[in-house]
């Protein structure tokens, strides 16, 4: 007979949402369940339900964790950039991956496929937290969320569409992270232009 050890509220919730997000990078967004995530971490699905109050809730609670924790990520790249110290493909190569590799882009899809229609409101209030943050002292604040539209939707459509269309089109994988790339260096050209 085991005996689990019991987790403060917090503690349990967290390892729950590291446990959902490796299933959703492991085996794509229609494995994280209930009760798949109380399996990882040997936790009862009531345990769960008790926390998230249903799948959609745990996928919603999900996105918000991996949004918050991207844009933290991409905040530091471009604090650094800013400071010389990073680049505009860095910025690219986290949004990117954020959406594809992280599998924010198959969970949001995953989750508006569902009948969630709120899904997307996590990683668009991370998106707008994160422009807010790096927006005071710009001169042009506009260009810097037209950008970020941009550079979004590009991560997005790549996630989902990214390596068929570049096949079918005859061109290199990466070729939308250079287009997304050249993008962002020109946005920081011309907000560097305005500020002097």
């Amino acid at each position: 007979m085991s005996i689990r050890k019991r987790l403060p509220p917090e503690e349990s919730r967290t390892a729950a949402l590291e446990a959902a997000r490796a299933l959703l990078i492991e085996l794509g967004p229609q494995a994280v369940t209930l009760k798949a995530v109380a399996g990882r971490i040997g936790r009862t699905h009531a345990n769960l339900l008790h926390h998230f109050g249903s799948a959609s809730g745990l996928q919603k609670a999900l996105a918000r964790h991996l949004a918050n924790t991207v844009c933290a990520t991409i905040a530091d790249a471009v604090f650094a950039q800013r400071a010389g110290l990073g680049s505009a493909r860095e910025i690219v190569d986290l949004t990117f991956d954020a959406f594809d590799k992280e599998g924010a882009g198959a969970l949001a899809s995953w989750m508006l496929l569902s009948g969630n229609e709120d899904a997307l409101d996590p990683i668009v209030e991370a998106v707008h937290d994160l422009v807010d943050r790096l927006g005071p002292g710009l001169s042009n604040v506009e260009t810097m969320h037209e950008t970020t539209l941009t550079l979004v939707l590009m991560a997005l459509g790549d996630a989902l569409l990214g390596g068929p269309m570049a096949k079918a089109l005859d061109l290199p994988r990466e070729s939308a992270r250079l287009t997304a790339e050249r993008l962002v260096t020109e946005s920081i050209v011309r907000a560097h232009a305005k500020a002097d």
